[in-house]
């Protein structure tokens, strides 16, 4: 018997309160979502400034895209990303789809968030001191979102110690 509990050790209701996922298959369809959004939204942002730093320091094989002469930002690619993701929201529900929606819409947010201070200046601040508020964005976004999604994991059945407990103790008493 667990005495600080109040139920036996080896009952699986209180083991399974306990236990946290340990398996992707064990998190929910929307939170599955909301981690993959989370990951594309991290991993795009360091690779963005890694692909960027490499096309200011003007490494083999890597430039900027451009169309007829013009260069095409990558939050131009972020808008149309999360266009797509919005658009296939509205008609596709399924656990599955609602995962890669995620993925993607972290990838796309990543695109914009990035180029965030050429969006807000209008001119192209990448590399001047005012394109720093673009990281600091990216950065409070990262450890934000990051926090809320490891302190606001929701147990999966009766929280520890209650609705088990009492109804065991009940039942101990009527004896």
């Amino acid at each position: 018997m667990d005495s600080s509990r109040g139920a036996p050790a080896s009952d699986p209701v209180v083991a399974r309160a306990r236990r946290r996922p340990r398996h992707w298959r064990d998190v929910s369809p929307t939170r599955r979502g909301l981690v993959l959004a989370w990951w594309g939204f991290t991993v795009t942002f360091a690779g963005l400034r890694l692909l960027t730093w490499l096309i200011h320091v003007d490494a083999a094989g890597v430039g900027n895209v451009s169309a007829g002469g013009v260069h095409i930002h990558h939050y131009v690619w972020g808008i149309l990303l999360l266009m797509a993701v919005g658009a296939l929201g509205l008609v596709e529900r399924s656990p599955r789809w609602r995962a890669w929606m995620g993925l993607a819409y972290g990838v796309g947010a990543a695109l914009v968030v990035d180029e965030a201070a050429s969006l807000i200046d209008l001119r192209d601040v990448y590399w001047e001191h005012y394109g720093g508020v673009s990281i600091a964005i990216a950065l409070i976004i990262i450890g934000v979102a990051g926090s809320l999604l490891v302190l606001t994991h929701r147990q999966e059945g009766p929280p520890v110690g209650e609705e088990v407990s009492r109804g065991r103790a009940d039942s101990e008493c009527e004896e």
